[in-house]
């Protein structure tokens, strides 16, 4: 939401930049030589783990996008549960009230890592760029300075932890 925040900024962005591969894209393949890439959110599951390496071979500039890529944040709560197995029996069979089953269907459910883990434990990160969720004027900064062909900087206030 704080992305959209950037309001009219957004058509500045679009007419500078090519999106190729985003949620909100009907795109299966990640492309090849993608310039730089935001990754929100923590590794948590089989499918997470082997898109953020092929993301990682296919990006120049990898920016770990939120408090939860960067930290594990919230996702990384259920760590203090246990390995997946524990968390899946207490979510889906002790604090079931009907139906009782754990949510398995292989190529459709992808499997729990035992470990949530903030993205840069997994894959190198050029950039984090905190916050839960990053507000608008730090995204802003971070891809204007993308853009410009700087290197991207952020200090001072701008890095706060949410």
């Amino acid at each position: 939401m704080s992305f959209l925040d950037l309001d009219e900024w957004l058509f500045d962005l679009a007419a500078k930049i090519e999106l190729v591969y985003s949620p909100i894209m009907d795109i299966k393949v990640y492309p090849e030589n993608v310039d730089v890439v935001l990754i929100e959110g923590a590794v948590a599951n089989e499918d997470h783990l082997q898109l953020i390496h092929l993301i990682r071979k296919k990006t120049k500039v990898l920016v770990s996008f939120g408090d939860c890529a960067v930290t594990g944040n919230v996702t990384a709560l259920r760590n203090f549960l246990g390995p997946a197995e524990h968390v899946l029996r207490r979510a889906y069979l002790e604090g079931a009230d009907i139906q009782a089953q754990i949510p398995s269907m292989p190529g459709v459910v992808p499997a729990l890592l035992d470990t949530v883990r903030p993205v840069h434990e997994i894959v190198p990160v050029e950039v984090f760029l905190p916050g839960c969720p990053p507000p608008a004027d730090r995204i802003r900064a971070l891809l204007e300075q993308v853009l410009a062909g700087e290197a991207p900087h952020l200090m001072g206030s701008q890095i706060k932890f949410g």
